[in-house]
């Protein structure tokens, strides 16, 4: 290559650096929590809005790899004292550092939920469970973009020993008004999602031949689940509720090249599992 073009290109690349960390400006924020308590109707009502700030990065799944972002999640409640269940949106604002928050945000995610808790550089996860049931949503924290729902608390694992690889695991066990009609076929049970903190690599189907060991299976109220990752497998657990005898159901999916092995999954007698796409 040119002697004189090498140093061109090199004086060009140090110039849009050297612009970059220019862009870069010094800013103040304050943001206000706030509770308000009211009495209406011999009811005690309390609203809270929390507002808090945090600094992601480097190494920010998707995102330049010295990228720091600044979080910006608000967290807005409505609860009656003494009730079950709770009004709640959340609010994630991402920005790069050095642009100042008061401009338009990198991106937004608003969302019905609480506790927006950022999972490595990877994911950021929102609890949905306001009412009786337990679930979360979680985020690409690189863009802002769903990836995936659970009704388990998300797995983490990493696939490698000498290098972390990290891949995440969610169960989600579809409500009855499940906006896909494929999930509301009688035999299903629950879909089983595996991903890398930038996409979902496999999803799979569990369902069950019988209809009525389906509905007891991804029953919300009578039946507890359970996800682990022991000896290079994703084992997931289901079991009945008390006063029911648990008759615990359990099925394992091995891990082979990066993606669920499900030709070799180990399932009870009526129990299938097989790639799904959304």
């Amino acid at each position: 290559m040119n002697r004189r073009l090498t140093i061109g290109m090199l004086l060009l690349a140090t110039t849009v650096v050297y612009a970059q960390q220019a862009q870069k400006k010094p800013f103040q924020q304050q943001s206000q929590s706030t509770i308000v308590y009211k009495n209406a109707n011999n009811s005690d009502e309390v609203e809270i809005q929390n507002v808090t700030y945090e600094l992601a990065g480097p190494g920010i799944s998707g995102r330049p790899k010295d990228e720091r972002l600044v979080l910006r999640k608000t967290t807005r409640t409505k609860q009656v004292v003494d009730e079950i269940g709770m009004e709640a949106a959340t609010t994630v604002e991402a920005c790069p550092l050095g642009v100042d928050p008061k401009e338009k945000p990198l991106y937004t995610v608003k969302v019905a939920g609480v506790d927006p808790v950022v999972t490595n550089g990877d994911l950021i996860v929102i609890s949905r469970g306001l009412e009786e049931v337990d679930w979360w949503s979680v985020y690409r924290l690189g863009n802002g973009l769903h990836l995936f729902d659970t009704y388990t608390p998300v797995l983490q694992f990493s696939t490698t020993r000498d290098t972390q690889t990290l891949r995440y695991v969610g169960l989600e066990v579809p409500p009855d008004d499940a906006s896909d009609t494929r999930l509301k076929a009688p035999n299903v049970v629950a879909v089983l999602t595996y991903a890398s903190g930038e996409r979902v690599i496999r999803e799979a189907l569990v369902t069950h031949d019988d209809p009525k060991s389906a509905q007891a299976l991804r029953s919300y109220a009578d039946a507890t689940r359970t996800v682990a990752f022991a000896g290079g497998a994703i084992r997931l657990a289901i079991s009945q509720n008390y006063p029911s005898s648990p008759k615990t159901v359990t099925m394992t999916v091995p891990i082979a090249r990066d993606n669920l092995a499900l030709a070799q999954s180990q399932l009870p007698a009526g129990l299938h599992i097989t790639a799904w796409k959304r």
